[in-house]
């Protein structure tokens, strides 16, 4: 049975080794190898992971199965009050289809109720159609366009999708 645990500051170096090997393998053909490589650099660093473990308003969370890391999930408070962002949510390939995402999202739930939301909100590249059914059947709805500039000559083209308690 997985296990969701909080990360630790040890766990930064292995998320972002599996970040790596998720991107490289979902994002192929949706994005440019050079914006994997910089999203990568931009969100995965273990350096910006370590300085993200001790702000009050992110949740790192790992997904452990026979004492291995197979998924994570990053959650953080939006400025809108009532909204919980979940921000990252990757399952290892080895382990699609068997219930883990929505254990994670289950997981974002959880949160969401203790911090005294009532909105969980996430976004997702528009090509990414796996992951949208995916969202929306753990009830997620499609609630407008993401289009943001991240950077490096660099956009992130994605759905936002929401779903209220």
């Amino acid at each position: 049975m997985p296990e969701i645990l909080p990360l630790t500051k040890s766990d930064a170096a292995p998320i972002s080794s599996l970040a790596r090997e998720i991107w490289l393998r979902q994002y192929e053909g949706m994005l440019s190898i050079a914006q994997i490589e910089y999203m990568l650099t931009q969100r995965y660093c273990p350096m910006i992971i370590h300085s993200q473990l001790s702000d009050k308003r992110i949740w790192w969370k790992k997904l452990v199965l026979d004492h291995s890391i197979i998924g994570f999930s990053c959650c953080l408070r939006t400025k809108e009050p009532t909204e919980l962002k979940i921000d990252k949510l990757y399952i290892h390939h080895d382990h699609h289809r068997k219930g883990y995402g929505k254990i994670l999202v289950g997981d974002a739930i959880k949160t969401m109720r203790a911090i005294k939301c009532s909105k969980l909100i996430l976004t997702v590249n528009k090509q990414n159609h796996t992951a949208i059914q995916a969202y929306q059947r753990y009830g997620f709805e499609i609630i407008g366009d993401s289009v943001v500039d991240i950077g490096g000559g660099f956009f992130m083209n994605d759905y936002l999708m929401a779903m209220s308690s």
